[in-house]
């Protein structure tokens, strides 16, 4: 995710399209658009966010169950910010952003790409 907010949005997406020699491909909620994917099938999405949202890249780690996966990340050290219904907002160790959401993509490349975790 390339998040920027209201203010800015419009023509950093622009400049992030360009750069990339890429479309921008509206989504079904207004506040994000894609733009095509990189190699290995990873996808490069643009967020609106609000204006107090420093401009920042975050990475959404999908998985097919987001409470496993984020008490797995916390016992590696990673807090939780925030919780919504479906997905958490949490930081690494460090303090870098990062979202654990349900899987969105398409399930068969996601069950091509998932990776099982054992128990620990």
């Amino acid at each position: 995710m390339i998040d920027h907010p209201d203010e800015s949005y419009d023509s950093a997406a622009a400049f992030w399209a360009a750069a990339r020699g890429s479309r921008r491909t509206p989504n079904d909620e207004p506040e994000y658009e894609s733009l095509d994917r990189l190699p290995g099938n990873v996808a490069l999405e643009l967020q609106r966010t609000g204006s107090a949202t420093a401009p920042r890249v975050h990475l959404d780690l999908e998985t097919d169950d987001v409470d496993a996966e984020v008490a797995r990340l916390e016992s590696l050290g990673a807090t939780v910010a925030s919780r919504h219904d479906t997905w958490a907002v949490m930081d690494d160790p460090g303090g870098l952003v990062f979202c654990v959401v349900p899987v969105f993509t398409d399930q068969d490349d996601f069950d091509r790409h998932a990776v099982t975790w054992g128990a620990p």
